[in-house]
């Protein structure tokens, strides 16, 4: 059988809820290690973006914790929530949205990091991978990045900054004591860094190039390549389906509701996490928790694991330990974080 085409896709359509909506999208027609329903029509996707104005959330972010909404929407901007854990960001113009998309067994990711920072050393611009999901210019961060795995396809995402606007990502956002302590740094203009900082000729389209560049040597030396733009590219009712869910207010706000007992992490190693509990007759009748961890589905399955659980902390306790062998963990091993958890719970709970 024929390898199938490697797809290379840009846009020029500047909204977040549409963008994020193809980006699923498109996860639904790369070859899957497990799904074989549907048109899974490309072995490897790039897909080249930007959002204007957007503030965009991680997956199990609190939006009113995160930014603030209403200055963003009074003057015309927008609020996302992507489909990946991990914090908030800003996107504008200046920035450009990249998502590589693979087999979930061919996504590993320090192969699909050199992508970026071959792209830019090809441009003479000298970058080193950092933390948990950053890539740094002379120490200083101009790419965030972010992980999936689904139905057998893996997602890796991220942002670069070639001019943004610094002063507006301050203006929207805002960040929790427990960052700013563990960083010990009072600016946030200080850990970062535009690439025009080093290169002010570098244009976007020149970026985007390097990229593609880079994607094809990586991932398609061989068979054939489908580059194509966002007007050429043929879609179905599946994507309106999914711009409705990424612009609803549902999905980008609703996870607030009022809890019984609060239980904060503090800053991690792997990010902080808020547990928030409805507590009824000695158990917990509703659970939700608010975390910048790149597990996006981890920190789903604990709230649903604790939902009936005993406000115990050996109940709470065992149940957690249930999801530590499920699906796939994402740079920090899931026991690790279980155990930072519950050692928070029992400071709190006997």
């Amino acid at each position: 059988m024929p390898k199938k085409p490697v797809l290379l896709l840009s846009t020029d359509r500047n909204n977040p809820w549409h963008n994020l909506a193809l980006e699923d999208y498109l996860m639904g027609l790369c070859e899957s290690d497990a799904d074989d329903s549907g048109d899974r029509r490309y072995s490897a996707i790039l897909y080249l973006w930007q959002n204007t104005n957007t503030v965009v959330i991680g997956r199990n972010q609190n939006a009113w914790a995160e930014c603030r909404c209403k200055v963003l929407e009074e003057e015309g901007g927008y609020l996302a929530r992507r489909s990946t854990g991990g914090g908030a960001v800003y996107h504008d113009l200046g920035n450009l949205n990249f998502s590589i998309i693979l087999p979930q067994s061919k996504l590993d990711l320090d192969e699909s990091f050199k992508v970026i920072l071959d792209a830019v050393l090809d441009l003479g611009i000298e970058a080193e991978r950092s933390g948990r999901n950053d890539i740094l210019l002379a120490g200083k961060k101009f790419s965030g990045n972010a992980f999936r795995f689904a139905h057998g396809v893996g997602l890796h995402h991220g942002t670069l900054m070639l001019h943004s606007d610094f002063e507006r990502l301050l203006h929207f956002l805002t960040a929790s004591t427990a960052k700013l302590k563990s960083k010990a740094i009072a600016s946030v203009r200080s850990r970062v860094a535009n690439l025009h900082d080093v290169r002010p000729d570098l244009t976007l389209a020149e970026l985007a190039a390097a990229i593609n560049k880079s994607f094809v040597e990586r991932y398609a030396k061989e068979g054939k390549i489908e580059k194509l733009t966002i007007d050429q590219f043929t879609r179905d009712d599946r994507l309106a389906a999914l711009e409705e869910k990424y612009a609803s207010w549902d999905w980008r706000y609703g996870r607030t509701v009022p809890f019984d007992l609060e239980i904060e992490t503090g800053r991690l190693s792997w990010g902080e996490a808020k547990l928030g509990f409805e507590i009824k007759q000695g158990k917990i009748e509703n659970a939700v928790v608010y975390s910048d961890a790149l597990d996006g589905d981890f920190i789903d399955d604990i709230a649903k694991v604790l939902v009936g659980a005993r406000l115990a902390a050996d109940d709470m306790a065992g149940r957690l330990q249930q999801v530590v062998g499920r699906g796939v963990e994402i740079l920090t091993p899931r026991q690790q974080m279980v155990e930072d958890l519950i050692k928070t719970i029992r400071s709190r709970i006997s």
